[in-house]
């Protein structure tokens, strides 16, 4: 029986390859690219890994498989993925996949396949605080083209581990910081420091907070929508994040505040009307008043939502009831705040106390002469 072939690579003057092979009929011929020209290849194993890969498969009679460049494939996996999710999410990835496509875009994926090496020296030198999402950006990418046909291994999660990045540090505002920079800002906003770390809202779910969001007789606030890419998006009722948040006085108090307006429900807007712009806010009136405020940096805009879980945590309120009320999971709660946590063991010792007094006096109490 003959000996299957295995394609033969040629070196061309330039110290480029090519392949030639035999098609079925035994006819010479050369592995061109989709346009018509002859293909070539890095070094002699990617020659012979795409007749491995690609080639071969064909003439047994295998379902072909478009041999994509990763920069043809990251478009298409993409366009597949974005369906059901967020246009955000999708401008997340497509902005964390340049880097690999800078690198390695113009690779066939069955000759990335074999490049775990380079790979690995390539994570090495991204920006240490954005690698840990452009190398899962990566791994994802290539995951679909596992999953599709288009590669039998991933290479990204060959080339080793992807720790996360550290934390920042938590960074709670006490209510004196907090009072500090609501006199600094201007009177429309003044109430908005007070309101979000009494009720542990997002940036991108304050922006569209409305007044119908707003039960004051059940003291209830229910997050009903984000703003996404600049786009208001109407939550889910399955979605984590579409949720109630208990007003205490503290936020009704900063509700009081805000003077009502007539042309639109929303809570808090730019200048000009409409939906504020988080970059200019924070540039124009934030960054000024935790100058002018004196409050040690870095202080940022988020870190209200780190004094609402702070202070939660303080008053001993448990890790899953705060992941319910901040839309999140409790896993999250504990990766982002679990230093806070400790903070809670005397809240719940005096809890755990006072109850204990309650039994005690329940056990005391004297008898009513019904035994």
């Amino acid at each position: 029986m003959p000996s299957e072939q295995r394609g033969e690579a040629i070196r061309l003057r330039s110290g480029w390859w090519v392949l030639r092979y035999r098609d079925a009929s035994g006819r010479r011929q050369r592995v061109r690219t989709s346009e018509g020209r002859i293909a070539r290849f890095k070094t002699k194993t990617a020659a012979l890994n795409q007749y491995r890969d690609v080639i071969a498969p064909q003439l047994r009679g295998e379902r072909p498989v478009t041999a994509y460049t990763l920069g043809e494939f990251v478009p298409i996996f993409l366009e597949r993925h974005a369906i059901g999710v967020r246009e955000r999410t999708i401008s997340t990835l497509r902005d964390r996949l340049r880097h690999p496509i800078t690198a390695f875009g113009d690779q066939p994926l069955s000759e990335l396949e074999h490049m775990t090496d380079e790979i690995a020296a390539w994570q090495v030198h991204l920006p240490s605080r954005a690698r840990h999402g452009i190398v899962q950006a990566f791994r994802q990418c290539l995951d679909a083209a596992v999953r599709w046909g288009h590669m039998r291994v991933n290479p990204a999660k060959a080339a080793g581990p992807n720790p996360k990045t550290p934390r920042r540090t938590i960074r709670p505002y006490s209510r004196q910081e907090l009072d500090a920079i609501a006199a600094e800002l201007a009177p429309e906003y003044q109430a908005l420091p007070q309101l979000v770390s009494a009720t542990g809202l997002r940036p991108e779910e304050w922006l569209v907070l409305e007044r119908g969001d707003i039960d004051r007789r059940n003291r209830l606030l229910n997050v009903r929508r984000t703003l996404s890419s600049g786009k208001v998006v109407e939550l889910a009722k399955t979605d984590r994040s579409r949720r109630q948040v208990p007003l205490t006085r503290r936020a009704l108090a900063a509700l009081d505040q805000i003077a009502p307006q007539v042309i639109t429900p929303l809570l808090f807007t730019a200048p000009a009307g409409g939906l504020i712009n988080l970059d200019n806010f924070r540039r124009r009136e934030w960054a000024p008043a935790i100058e002018a405020s004196g409050v040690a940096q870095p202080a940022r805009i988020y870190d209200m939502r780190a004094t609402y879980a702070s202070e939660s945590i303080a008053a001993g309120v448990g890790s899953d009831e705060l992941a319910r009320v901040m839309g999140t999971s409790v896993a999250m709660i504990e990766e982002h705040y679990g230093v806070l946590l400790g903070g809670a063991v005397a809240a719940i010792a005096a809890r755990q106390d006072a109850y204990d007094v309650d039994q005690d006096r329940a056990r005391t109490r004297p008898s009513d002469g019904l035994y």
